[in-house]
């Protein structure tokens, strides 16, 4: 939690909160920082072939997105960069633009990288965050073991020194257990040694920096044991030199071919974002700007552009890294930044022994530390139409893609909202002896109603898709009674608003009550709901001295009309 003398910077959070950096900080994220950088590089290298250009651009694009994010972005824990998706994406752009076209690969990628960012600013400034909204805790959850599963198969390989080519999770484990026979006895064994030592340091020493650690004690046992002689993969030569800045050239049938491309990019990338850095605000108790995030994300990619670069996402591996060091803020990311420049200019021959083997056992535990099996008892035990949503969720982005999956989630998710809201709690309230208040006849034995008045209460906001529910439910009510009513009193406390097929509805149903002789009154209408039955004239029709601030009001107004009624009746007589 940030301290006093915090700066207010208006959308620039990243910054702000490295201008109030603690102190105690500075251990967690140096070595978070130095951790994420040794398994960033052999990384990013790898998206950069998965992307089409060389790998040395996997780095470069690396570069603009540590600094612009930790500038702007809203989560203090989240990696951008290079990622799997939004590289594989590029390829499957530029190949065909290539193809009939012509024109260079890396001015392509960098050009579509440039659209990216211009897309993600234009959602910023239109607001767009809210979608974000959509995406629910279970959802959360769901992607967040769904991405860990996706994590693990990917190590396989690297594991078990098996050549695996398949792209999917399933086809990965398929490809992994049909050539066991190939398995590489000293790959395995060493990333099962740097995956055990993982899990007893972080049972017995969870304090001490178990990942540096394991890859420090790696790359130590490839010199003194010869493994890479032995046919254990090493990371091997990096590539030198930094990127510079130019403007990417395209022309209108390049720009025009792209842009739809661009716009796929910039929702799988926006959509991995604000999940990854959601799911771990969630996990570390503090919030992100779901809006600031377009802006964070598109600039990093607008830097890019500007950089040689390709189109970049968060990374979930990279975040996840991190935060099992303990990183408190964006100050992570500018260390590994800080390496990756010093290993570009001066210390590659370091990482080149680097085993890929313990990296891959890296990337495996913190993908375990995603899966949160209490939580998906807590939503077994809470509702389990919520415990449906993230193993959707999960089976979605494992059967499809990270963006169909979550698009099959949300899909659900309102739609489950939807028939909340079409089909809500009602109650009819009451008295209860001995218990002050009014309240639900269902829930308390011995309830009563005050006889000739219904005190009706809906639990949604009217709209066209549960008023006729609203009135059909309503009517039962007044039914039910088996003293003959005279007032029907509708308590709007949950009805913030109506639209105007409720409008008309709500007018059908006074109608009908009057002509069975019932008054129909309102009770603790808010003053926006006021004023939207003031403007649609639905209020003229009930009568203002027939809308009361409070239930007792409401109350005491039946029983003064019922008092008056008896006192009429008696010198009638």
């Amino acid at each position: 939690m940030l301290k006093k003398h915090q700066v207010t910077l208006p959308g620039i959070p990243g910054l702000k909160r490295l201008l109030s950096y603690q102190r105690a900080w500075l251990l967690p994220d140096l070595l978070a920082g130095v951790t994420v950088a040794a398994y960033l590089i052999p990384q990013c290298m790898a998206y950069g072939e998965l992307a089409g250009v060389q790998p040395v651009i996997g780095l470069w694009a690396i570069l603009p997105p540590m600094i612009i994010y930790a500038v702007l972005g809203s989560s203090p824990q989240l990696s951008v960069g290079p990622e799997s998706t939004t590289a594989v994406m590029t390829a499957a752009a530029i190949a065909p633009l290539l193809a009939s076209h012509g024109g260079s690969y890396a001015t392509l990628a960098s050009g579509l990288a440039f659209i990216v960012g211009i897309i993600c600013i234009i959602g910023y400034i239109a607001r767009l965050g809210f979608l974000a909204d959509l995406l629910s805790k279970p959802i959360l959850i769901g992607y967040m073991a769904g991405v860990a599963i996706i994590m693990i198969t990917g190590q396989l390989g690297k594991i078990s020194g098996i050549d695996i080519e398949a792209n999917t999770v399933f086809g990965q484990i398929g490809e992994f257990f049909s050539n066991l026979e190939r398995i590489h006895q000293p790959t395995l064994i060493l990333a099962t040694l740097v995956l055990a030592f993982l899990f007893i340091i972080q049972r017995r020493f969870p304090t001490v920096p178990g990942p540096l650690l394991a890859v420090l004690l790696a790359t130590a046992s490839v010199g003194l044991f010869n493994l890479d002689q032995q046919g254990v993969a090493i990371v091997g030569e990096i590539p030198a030199g930094l990127p510079h800045l130019t403007f990417p050239r395209l022309s209108i049938p390049e720009l025009s071919t792209l842009f739809a491309s661009a716009v796929g990019i910039a929702i799988v990338g926006y959509s991995d974002n604000v999940l990854t850095a959601r799911a771990f605000a969630s996990r570390n108790h503090y919030k992100i700007d779901a809006n600031q995030e377009l802006l964070a994300l598109g600039t990093s990619n607008l830097g890019n552009g500007l950089m040689q670069g390709f189109p970049i996402s968060s990374s979930g591996s990279r975040t996840a890294i991190a935060d099992s060091l303990g990183s408190k803020s964006q100050a992570f990311s500018l260390v590994a930044l800080v390496v990756v420049i010093l290993v570009l200019l001066f210390l590659r021959p370091l990482l080149a022994q680097f085993p890929k083997a313990a990296l891959g056992a890296i990337v495996i535990y913190a993908a375990t530390k995603l899966i949160e099996i209490p939580e998906f008892l807590r939503l077994a035990q809470f509702r389990r139409s919520e415990l449906f949503l993230a193993l959707s969720t999960i089976f979605g982005v494992l059967l499809t893609d990270i963006l169909v999956g979550v698009g099959i989630a949300v899909g659900l998710s309102v739609i489950d909202l939807f028939a909340r809201v079409a089909r809500p709690h009602d109650a009819v309230l009451g008295e209860v002896p001995g218990l002050p208040g009014l309240h639900d006849i269902e829930d308390w034995e011995g309830t009563k109603t005050i006889p000739g008045l219904v005190i009706y209460r809906y639990d949604a906001p009217l709209c066209f898709a549960n008023v006729e529910n609203f009135k059909y439910r309503a009517l039962l009510a007044i039914e039910a009674e088996t003293t003959p009513v005279e007032w029907f009193v509708l308590n709007t406390e949950a009805i913030v608003e109506v639209d105007i097929t409720a409008i008309d509805a709500l007018a059908q149903l006074h109608s009908e009550l009057a002509a069975k002789g019932i008054t129909f009154a309102l009770t603790r209408v808010k003053q926006d709901l006021y004023k939207q039955l003031k403007h649609s004239q639905l209020l003229e029709k009930i009568g203002s001295q027939h809308v009361y601030l409070t239930l007792h009001t409401a109350i005491a107004a039946f029983e003064a009309r019922e008092r008056h009624s008896h006192k009429q009746t008696i010198k009638e007589k």
